[in-house]
Formats: structure tokens, sequence, C-alpha cells
């Protein structure tokens, strides 16, 4: 029989589409916003090719070098406001972001340009660009290579030759000597240096912990000056070969040809990559691209945070959470199993669930200054003053730093365990706590070996939550720990290795500091879109690793729930 309208709505079934289009839509709008974040982010690491064009404004003719980067229509009544020359009849144009590289030439690294102004538009395969440690990128023909001043390789023409071939071969090859130079210069500068200068501190520190407990036996202190002689030698001799590394990393320079027909020369030093993008072959591209999204995840961030990669505020962003949850797990589920097994179901119980329930409510910014006031200042001072006195006035753990940030985030998730930990123990039978106590278990080894075990996977839930949560927030973390630039990772190889109180980089923060506080907006853009879906999925990787916890265990204590 046909069904009527008002038992079809009756049914129920209405409700059930009307669900699953929402959920649709919701679907929808996730994966389109994705989408849009992971094609503005990796299109940023593909080897656009350089257009060379002769761009002419106002009778005004310049030759224009770089890469198209963004392409908007403008209403010609605004260009003609603007002092522009639009022709008659003309009711749009084409205006065009163009990256030209050459800041120390041009002041600027984009300009805005309009496409009907263009003309004799080319590709020249000659024209090079090259990834720089200061100055951002460079574009242009590449002329010469020295080495101590005299010329070794030159070229003047505008084709693609042998001889050309020969200086460009000349050039990555020297590009290829100064990395490695700097990979051992970043070595003895971060590594062994780096060791010596916090030993160093180490053993300050302990002459001044001798002097305030009033020492008078010379021989710890002799021992000290000992080390401190030994470390000083070392110091020298890696001061030496740093030296020597300086000198040849700086030993060779290029001239190369810019829009303006000028010759300029640099530091071969400055470059970190340089390629031929007119001239790559699809495979040639698509390696550049995957080489490009592998420094962005495991390089040092350069030029303001616009340039490099990210590794530090990756390393930061999960040290800090799994620190977090590692703090916020015990205490969460601790506080449900008391509120559900010990305390007296009344009126102060219910009192504190709905304040428990309030506190997942409470802005992320009032956690950020609860933190820095108490357990910074308060708590942080105090320590300083109990443990650390020989390091003041200079503050060891009364200043913001991983520990305090780790702690902070966790208060302001263990609502979300508690209440994921007590809804699970609420959905275990009674008659399962009453069967382990009738066979002579006592009721906290009945906690300890049936509830909380069957508990897990609510609990395991509670730290997944936890986890979404944390791993975005900003707001607090501004004020306990985490930095623009931290200058080195808070767990290395220096005794304690994890350094609690240090500061540290976060993907969340480099997101706003890259996209708002950058001097550099055009080139900051397209890392703000990588560096969020960087977070994205740093965030789904450590939700989908506790899921597989939770549904290990799950698996695990089935039988118990038969």
């Amino acid at each position: 029989m046909r069904q009527s309208f008002s038992e079809w709505t009756k049914s129920g079934a209405p409700w059930v589409w009307l669900n699953a289009g929402a959920v649709a839509i919701c679907m929808i709008m996730v994966v389109g916003l994705l989408t849009l974040i992971a094609v503005r982010g990796l299109g940023h690491f593909w080897p656009a090719d350089i257009v060379q064009t002769n761009y002419t404004e106002n009778d005004n003719t310049i030759r224009m070098i770089g890469e198209r980067v963004q392409e908007v229509e403008v209403p010609a009544e605004q260009l003609r406001d603007s002092g522009v020359k639009v022709p008659e009849g003309v009711e749009t144009m084409d205006r065009v972001l163009m990256k030209i590289g050459n800041r120390d030439h041009g002041g600027t690294d984009f300009i805005w340009i309009l496409d009907a102004f263009n003309s004799d538009k080319s590709k020249p395969e000659m024209l090079f660009a090259a990834e720089r440690r200061e100055w951002g990128n460079f574009y242009g023909y590449l002329r010469s290579i020295k080495e101590d001043g005299k010329v070794v390789a030159s070229y003047e023409g505008y084709e693609k030759t042998e001889e050309y071939m020969a200086l460009w071969n000349e050039f990555q090859a020297r590009i290829e000597r100064t990395l490695t130079i700097y990979d051992q210069i970043k070595d003895i500068e971060k590594d062994k240096i780096g060791s010596i200068n916090y030993e160093m501190e180490r053993l300050r520190l302990k002459e001044r912990s001798l002097q305030l407990k009033e020492v008078t036996d010379s021989a710890p202190y002799q021992e000290i000056d000992d080390r401190r002689k030994e470390l000083d030698m070392e110091y020298e001799s890696l001061q030496g070969e740093l030296l020597a590394l300086y000198n040849a990393v700086n030993r060779d320079t290029l001239t190369a040809e810019i829009a303006n027909g000028k010759i300029v020369e640099f530091k071969l030093a400055w470059v970190v990559r340089a390629f031929l993008p007119n001239d790559m072959s699809i495979g040639g591209k698509i390696g550049h691209y995957f080489a490009k999204i592998w420094e962005f995840l495991s390089e040092d961030p350069r030029e303001a945070n616009t340039e490099g990669g990210i590794f530090p505020a990756i390393y930061g962003t999960v040290l800090m959470v799994l620190i977090m949850s590692v703090m916020v797990t015990p205490f969460g589920v601790v506080a449900a199993v008391y509120l559900r097994e010990y305390a007296k179901q009344g009126f102060v119980t219910r009192v504190i669930r709905i304040a428990v329930n309030n506190l997942a409510g409470v802005p992320s910014i009032v956690y950020g200054v609860f933190g820095l006031g108490f357990f910074v200042y308060f708590l942080g001072g105090h320590i300083d003053d109990a443990f650390f006195p020989e390091a003041k006035p200079a503050p060891t753990f009364g200043t913001p730093g991983l520990l305090w940030a780790s702690i902070t985030l966790a208060l302001l998730t263990v609502p979300v365990v508690i209440v994921a930990t007590e809804e699970g123990l609420t959905c275990i039978p009674r008659a399962t706590r009453e069967g382990s106590l009738a066979l002579g278990a006592t009721k906290f080894e009945t906690l300890m070996k049936i509830v909380i075990p069957m508990a897990s996977p609510a609990i395991m839930t509670g730290v997944i939550l936890a986890i979404a949560r944390a791993a975005g927030e900003v707001a607090p973390l501004m004020l306990v720990g985490v930095v623009k630039l931290a200058p080195s990772l808070p767990l290395d190889g220096n005794y304690p290795f994890l350094h609690l109180d240090q500061k540290f980089m976060h993907l969340g923060f480099h997101i706003y500091d890259v996209g708002f506080q950058s001097p550099n907006v055009e080139a900051a853009r397209p890392l703000v879109y990588a560096t969020a879906l960087l977070l994205v999925a740093v965030i789904a990787m450590l939700n989908i690793t506790a899921i597989q916890i939770r549904n290990h265990l799950r698996e695990k204590y089935k039988a118990l729930e038969m």
C-alpha cells in the first residue's frame, strides 16, 4: 500500500533524511575546506615558470622577470581613479601579482601589474631562480662564477649552449660544496659549541651554589676550574675550525644580470638552491616539488619564518601534546573514579560535576592568564627559590616554558577526560562489581583489575578529545611558553635531556605569527595554508594513534563485558 504523507512523517523518516543531509553537507564543507587549504598550501612548493615581459604603463616601459602568482579582475573605473590610462570601452582588466624577487635590489618581492600592458612575453630557458638565506628569492641570468675575486667560468649570451651549461654545472657543484660546509658549521655551532656552552653554564651555576653554601674547601673550586680550562681549550680549537670553514664558505661569489640589465654580485654562500624552472622536465619538477616539501618538514625556518621549514614547530607541538596527555590522563581518571566510585552522591557531588562541566566552557585565554599568574610566577618563582637559587636573578622555572604550557593545557582539557571517564564507569554493569567483590576481591582490586580496564576505551576517548583540543590551542600558549623562534629543541643530548624549562615553537602559534606578524605578507600567505594543513595532519595522526590504542583495549577487555 502507498504510504500517506502523515504516516511517512510519523515514521520518523524525514528526520533521518534531514540528519543525513546535514551530515553530508558538513562532510562536503570539511572536505572542501581541506581541499582549499591543500591546494593553496601545497601549490606553493611547485617550481613555477619564470616569465620575462616588457611592461608599459603610462608611457613608461620596463623589463620585468618573475613568477605569476595570482590573477584578479579589477573594474576599469577603479583603475582610472588611481591614474591608470585605461582604453575606452574596457569595463574590467586582469591584474596579476608577480613575484619578482631580488628584494635587495628592488625593495620588494611582489608587485601588481596589469596583464594587458604586458608585451613580448617569453620564458627563456636560461632564466634561473635561486633560494637564498637572506633577501628572499633571486631571479636573473647567471653570468659568472668567481673564486677569491677571480673569474673561473662565465657566459654573456642569452641562448642555452654548451658553454652556458658548463657554467651552470660549475655553479651547482659549488653550491653543493657550500651546503656541505654549512652542515659542518651547523654541527660545530649547534652541537659541539652548544654542548660546551651548556656545560660551562652548569659549571658556573655549580660554582655559584658552592659560594651560596659558603664552602671554603678549595678542592671543588679547583675541580671546576680544571674542567673550565679543558672546555676553553676545546672551544678555542672549535673556533679555529669555524674560522677556517667560514673563510672557505665565503670564497666563491657569482654575478648575474637582473631585469633592468644591471650586473649584480653576491656571495654564493647565500644560495640554498638554484634551478632553471623553464628548462625543467615534468620529472625534474616533481623531484624538486617533493624536495621542497621535505625541506618544509625537516629544516629550520629562515627569513622571519617565511622561508625554510617548520620542523621545530612540529617537534614542539607533538612533544607538548605528549607531555600534556601524560599529565591529564591520571588526574582526569582519578577525579572521575573518585566522583563515581567513592564520593557520596549528594548535593556537593552534583555541584562538583556542574563545576567540571562549566570549566569545559571557560575561554582558553583565561587558562593562559591563570597559568601565567599561578604556575609561572607563583609556583615557578617558589621552585626557583627552593631549588635554583644559584641561577637567580635569571629565572629557571619562573618563566614561561614547556612544563607550564603542558600543565596549563592539561588543566584546560581535564574536564573532557573526567566526563568521558565517568560515562565509561557508568556503563559498567553493577553485577560485574558485585561478582568481583563476591569472589573476595577488595574494592580497590576490583577497580584496578576489572572496572578501570573495562572503562579504558572511554578513557582513551577522553584523551582523544583532549588531544584534539589541546593541539590546536594558541591563546594560552602565547602566555605560558611558546615563542616565534626557539634557538634549540627542548629535547636534546644535553643532561637532563628533556628541558621542561625551555621555551618552544608550536604550529598553531607559527600560523598566527606568519599570517599576522610577518613583514612580507604575500610571501607568508601560502605558508599559512601549508602549516594549517600540516597542523590538521599532526592532530589527525595523534588521534589515529589514540584511536588504535582504544580499539586494541576494547578488543582486549571485550570478554569482561560478557
